[in-house]
């Protein structure tokens, strides 16, 4: 995600220019964006006539700024776009003012959001841009005699280090764990999430075996993948296969796992842990949250006024964070936020046993 320029408007509000770079991003502003937000950009529209509001269905679409009120949110993942509806309350044509339009959002897409911004949600603008600016996977690829390793950015690859050997047989033959301590070294000094050793033929299982042994808290973070070849064609292939895409979403999910296997550690202790809406808003009134287990999915029904809580959500958050406290907030699509989904779909891990 690129943040090309915040603005305060008044009233609390603020307004952010942006830019979705992947598909990762539209899923985030899927979340951010909400009823009662005003969001603007660039758009075609079919022009409707003023005398009988029939769409011109003989005319061609016109190009044209807009910004709408938001009434509807929908991310469409398969379709790769984002798409936000509402009422157009300004427009480059103001015989459009009034109608509704539905802005699809798609990568690249320039737009503007103005809103009043919840912690959380500039949390995730700020997740956003963070995976766009630091790559977080290693790929290193390897053979007999040869190794490679390059890092994932958002548009492409970097090449990190190359690493030649002559092994195997021969008067100047040099050990194969000289070429596995040479790669090691370079992966040490990796700053990122994940790796990906790839490479034809078993010379990467060899090389994991060394590495389970030499730096065994990388080896715990490897994903092997089958290539054909090493080097920036051997990392071509595992971008087709979308390993990449997979090791950073099983990232994700290892995090928010975590958290729910701590938590529900907790539970069967009966130990310091809240859970439901009514505990977890007394546990964050007396300062006692560690860290805050919130639904993606819950949150938002809850801000539109669709969920059935007692509480107010952005109230938690705030007291939260106000004392020191840490939020996450889990995706409905995967398994950790399925069980906190059973659990109300809000949980937290305190520093103290409430009585």
């Amino acid at each position: 995600m690129q943040i090309q320029s915040r603005q305060a408007t008044g009233e609390g509000r603020e307004r952010v220019e942006l830019v979705p770079e992947t598909l990762d991003d539209l899923w985030h502003l899927s979340y951010v964006i909400e009823p009662g937000d005003h969001v603007s950009g660039d758009t075609t529209r079919r022009i409707q006539r003023n005398d009988d509001n029939l769409r011109d269905k003989g005319g061609e679409r016109e190009p044209m700024w807009l910004q709408i009120e938001v009434s509807d949110v929908e991310f469409a993942k398969f379709a790769n776009r984002l798409r936000v509806g509402g009422e157009i309350v300004d427009c480059s044509r103001e015989d459009q003012l009034g109608f509704h339009h539905t802005l699809n959002v798609e990568e690249h897409t320039e737009l503007t959001v103005e809103k009043r911004w919840k912690p959380d949600q500039n949390d995730r603008l700020e997740e956003a841009v963070e995976s766009t600016e630091n790559p977080d996977v290693a790929i290193a690829t390897v053979e007999e005699g040869e190794a490679h390793v390059h890092t994932v950015a958002q548009y492409g690859t970097e090449e990190r280090a190359t690493i030649t050997s002559t092994t195997g047989k021969g008067d100047y033959a040099r050990p194969r764990d000289e070429l596995f301590s040479e790669l090691a070294d370079v992966l040490k000094r990796q700053d990122v999430d994940a790796y990906i050793l790839a490479g034809p033929g078993f010379t990467k299982q060899d090389a994991l075996d060394y590495f389970e042994d030499a730096i065994p808290d990388i080896a715990e973070q490897i994903t092997t993948v089958d290539t054909a070849a090493v080097g920036d064609r051997g990392v071509h292939e595992v971008l087709k296969r979308g390993a990449v895409e997979d090791v950073q979403q099983r990232t994700r999910i290892a995090e928010e796992a975590d958290h729910i296997d701590e938590l529900m550690a907790r539970i069967g202790e009966g130990s310091e842990v809240a859970y439901g809406p009514e505990e977890v808003a007394k546990a964050a009134d007396f300062g006692a949250i560690e860290t805050l287990l919130v639904l993606d999915e819950r949150l938002r029904k809850e801000r539109a006024g669709e969920g059935d809580w007692d509480i107010d959500a952005d109230d938690i958050i705030e007291t939260t964070e106000q004392k020191g406290g840490d939020v996450t907030v889990f995706s409905a699509e995967f398994a950790p936020g399925q069980q906190l989904a059973n659990l109300g779909g809000i949980a937290a891990l305190l520093r103290y046993r409430l009585e």
